[in-house]
């Protein structure tokens, strides 16, 4: 294809203001004119032509390096690849038209037999939309995603081209995230300390009525409260960008995810912890819980249940304590996968919340549809349950909403996740009994089975783990007694002659006690015998 260099002068008539082209008088000087570069390229699909031009190059060599440069790219693609050499006259045509350098011929020639986009102007922002667009998971997992790209990625890095993204660019978005946190505790503190104030301000009187209104305009002008991005949101905003960059790594898009590479603070999940009664005295002092997932004993879960034993919803929370079912499974169970009379009910969906929005979702992994064995108790509860469900029925009338639903709302319609926490927080309350959450049900359940030394599989299959390993991590507190017994147990086991001091001084002195016992009574045995006449 047709190629050209050549000189430039761009003088203007001062009058009419158009180029003197070659009747410049100053043309002919050395450093005057500078060159510019025109090459063919191939014509778009309906025939017309295009090429590519370049000007303002100080010699003629740099222009014939950049035309060669030119060329070389053309000839990557082979005559009989149409698609090929498409793809390169396009990449041309958008260097030219955007005054983008020239990209590097061994780069484009991997680029072009990877199927990599060519020019890498892709943002990251840009894919993150893509990405999100192209996902098929249920909604409540689409917005989690979409609140770490709205919220974090797209702000602090998706300008950011997605060929060049770097391990240090991740860094410095979680040292801003961080540092964003110091800045949030400190507005909250001081919007805190604003309202403390204004509360200690008498309300009659008009200076005191004025001063309120200036503290009040001041407090609006202040941040609202905002919630800082803990360790486990930034390992979920982490998670989700190594999520994207996978997916552009397995298009060929990029070759390297360093969202893979980049460290930042691991997050340590809380164990679980009994309600002891010295920590339940503690909590009485101070009001503070020894760490966020308590776990009551079963004297504690059973003195709960007593206190709910009337609520509409007491075979649900029955079922939780007992069994271990997630709010979600237990909200969204239906009668169908409930069979009493093989004392077993079979998990194969739930209710979640998207923000406050509730909708039907299977369950979040294989494991989670599984089949759970109910006691006879848990069957009778349930028995009554459903009596009691169809007396509702009956007095709804055409009102009722048919779910098909094991616990509802008193109409018969859904359950909403987040009332059902609320209830049962509310109950804890009114009970007497240091708090748990309503998940901390669950934990109790595992716990129960545990302590009644249920094989950790079975443990792991009830409550829809799919590793056992996630059940020893998670539930590492045992109750007290079964400790003790478990430790008994191991000293039992070691047969140990070894003597204390203390024991050896304690034996001395009962040999002694003894030996003085028997001695008086010796002594006094003489006393009685009659001497011989």
């Amino acid at each position: 294809m047709k190629g050209s260099t050549y000189r430039r002068c761009s003088c203007r008539d001062p009058k009419t203001g158009k180029e003197l082209g070659s009747s410049c008088p100053k043309r002919n000087s050395r450093n005057h004119c500078t060159y510019s570069i025109r090459q063919e390229l191939p014509p778009h699909e309906d025939g017309s032509r295009r090429s590519f031009a370049r000007g303002g190059y100080p010699s003629l060599k740099a222009a014939q390096a950049d035309l060669d440069h030119v060329r070389a790219l053309l000839g990557l693609a082979e005559s009989d690849d149409p698609e090929g050499v498409r793809l390169i006259a396009e990449m041309l045509s958008e260097v030219c038209s955007d005054k983008l350098p020239l990209p590097d011929v061994e780069e484009t020639r991997r680029r072009l037999n990877a199927g990599q986009d060519l020019v890498g102007s892709l943002t990251l922002g840009e894919w993150l939309d893509r990405w999100l667009a192209g996902k098929r998971i249920r909604k409540s997992g689409i917005s989690r995603y979409e609140t770490d790209v709205r919220v974090h990625l797209k702000p602090h890095i998706g300008d950011r081209r997605l060929d060049r993204l770097r391990v240090s660019h991740l860094s410095e978005m979680f040292t801003a995230i961080t540092d964003a946190n110091a800045e949030i505790l400190e507005q909250n503190a001081q919007r805190r300390a604003a309202v403390e104030e204004l509360a200690t301000v008498p309300w009659k009187g008009a200076e005191n009525r004025a001063r309120r209104k200036a503290m009040k305009a001041a407090i609006d002008a202040m941040p609202p409260f905002r919630r800082v991005t803990g360790p486990s949101t930034r390992q979920h905003i982490k998670a989700t960008l190594r999520a994207a960059l996978n997916d552009a790594i397995g298009q060929q898009i990029i070759t390297f995810n360093p969202a893979a590479h980049v460290e930042i603070d691991s997050v340590r999940k809380p164990k679980a912890l009994v309600w002891t009664d010295e920590r339940v005295t503690r909590w009485q002092q101070t009001g503070e819980k020894p760490s966020p997932v308590m776990v009551w004993t079963p004297e504690q879960t059973g003195a709960f249940l007593d206190f709910v034993a009337t609520d509409r919803l007491y075979a649900m929370w029955h079922l939780i304590a007992f069994r271990g079912l997630r709010r979600g499974e237990a909200c969204g169970q239906p009668w169908s996968e409930t069979n009493l009379d093989r004392h077993s009910l079979t998990v194969t969906g739930q209710l979640v919340q998207d923000g406050w929005e509730v909708e039907a979702s299977e369950p979040k992994t294989d494991s989670g549809f599984r089949v759970v064995a109910l006691d006879d108790d848990t069957v009778g509860v349930l028995e009554r349950h459903r009596k009691q469900q169809e007396a509702d029925r009956e007095e709804w009338g055409s009102a009722w909403v048919e779910t098909g639903l094991a616990f509802t709302q008193e109409d018969g319609s859904w359950l909403h996740p987040g009332k059902v926490t609320d209830l049962f927080e509310r109950l804890v309350a009114a009970s007497g009994l240091p708090p748990i959450r309503l998940h901390d049900l669950r934990h109790g359940a595992a716990t129960l089975m545990l302590a009644a030394d249920i094989d950790i599989k079975i443990v792991s299959d009830t409550l829809g783990h799919s590793d056992t390993r996630i059940t020893r991590d998670i539930y590492q507190s045992v109750l007290p007694h079964v400790g003790k017994s478990a430790a008994e147990a191991t000293a039992k086991l070691v047969p140990l002659q070894r003597k204390t001091a203390a024991e050896d001084a304690s034996k001395a002195a009962k040999k002694a006690k003894d030996k003085a016992k028997a001695e008086a009574r010796a002594k006094k045995k003489g006393k009685r015998k009659k001497p011989k006449k």
